[in-house]
């Protein structure tokens, strides 16, 4: 299936870097968002590749749905993060790995409390799997756009930690900084290039590894920012940017550029593997489906429900919902762990 596959890759990431140049791009998440699952697409084999090819644009505008719906939908923002460091040391070792044996330990309100990435990745899959079975075409690209989403960010090292924004080490701000900042003024200079999609032999446990890997850095993300701040000095730090004619205050771009390269292609590493992730679990779960003919897909004419279906979902109603644990909740669960 994959003769040539390497070469073709290349060509292909090549080819989808250029398309995306001709689309423009958001603010952080909707760029990186829309970059990861926009190039996923050219790792897949042509069996695949015709079907997600005809609808990329869909698949990279929606990326962003579940940003969309994270302070609009109960339950939605826990699904983007795990905080490791409230379940004591080496947590993303010693957790359990699924979501049942989890729930039996912590229970499921303290799970949605501090985060479930890895295992709503998983849950995902499941749905993609039998939206293949069931050739819903709509589901499978929401589905796929969805689980592109949550496999990006779990591929994120301030997404695993309840010091998401440097709010607990006078470093606040620092989430926008990486995540976007950074990509902002250096994304377009990154390699993607990458291998053929590959099939995952436990998805659960991949989920697993990419947090492991993206909280392995984090140490690098918080102190490499905090050293350059005390040699350059807090005000050097700053600058001030105009934006749509409002002038607002952010890292400056000499400092940028010398966070950027103390992290030593730290942000390029974490995109390029969201990419290959991506691809990999939107394979996997077709061939757990069977691997139906997607060519044939194309053939069918839609219903006016189904392009109903295949539009910006629209946020549904439902209670905002407070994005992160009080620090109170925080500072209880960590007594409780001591405890144990």
């Amino acid at each position: 299936m994959f003769k040539n596959c390497y070469q073709k890759a290349q060509v292909l990431i090549l080819a989808g870097l250029i398309l995306f140049s001709t689309h423009p791009a958001g603010a952080w998440g909707f760029f990186a968002h829309k970059r990861i699952n926009r190039l996923a697409v050219f790792s897949l084999p042509p069996e695949m590749l015709t079907f997600y090819k005809y609808h990329i644009n869909y698949l990279t505008d929606n990326a962003v749905n579940p940003d969309r719906r994270r302070y609009a939908v109960v339950d939605e923002a826990p699904r983007h993060y795990i905080d490791l460091d409230v379940y004591g040391d080496s947590a993303a070792y010693k957790m359990p790995k699924y979501w049942k044996e989890a729930v039996a330990i912590y229970t499921e309100d303290t799970l949605k409390a501090y985060g479930i990435v890895p295992w709503h990745i998983n849950t995902m899959r499941y749905r993609l799997v039998e939206a293949f079975k069931n050739q819903d075409i709509p589901r499978i690209l929401s589905l796929s756009a969805d689980i592109g989403h949550y496999i990006g960010d779990a591929n994120v090292p301030l997404h695993t930690t309840s010091n998401y924004n440097g709010q607990y080490t006078n470093q606040y701000g620092i989430h926008g900084f990486w995540e976007s900042r950074l990509p902002e003024l250096f994304a377009e200079g990154y390699s993607y290039w990458t291998r053929p999609a590959e099939l995952i032999r436990d998805p659960q446990a991949e989920a697993w590894s990419a947090v492991r890997k993206a909280n392995m850095a984090l140490d690098s993300v918080l102190g490499f920012e905090k050293s350059l701040k005390e040699q350059i000095g807090e005000d050097k730090a700053y600058g001030f940017d105009d934006r749509n004619g409002i002038t607002t205050r952010s890292y400056s771009q000499s400092f940028s550029k010398a966070y950027h390269d103390a992290l030593n292609g730290q942000v390029e590493r974490r995109m390029l593997a969201s990419i290959q992730m991506v691809g990999d679990f939107w394979y996997t779960c077709w061939i757990e489906a069977g691997q139906p003919d997607l060519n044939k897909l194309l053939e069918q004419k839609l219903t006016e429900q189904q392009k109903k279906a295949l539009e910006d979902e629209p946020l549904p109603a439902g209670k905002p919902l407070d994005v992160r644990p009080h620090e109170s909740h925080f500072m209880g669960f960590q007594r409780l762990m001591a405890k144990n």
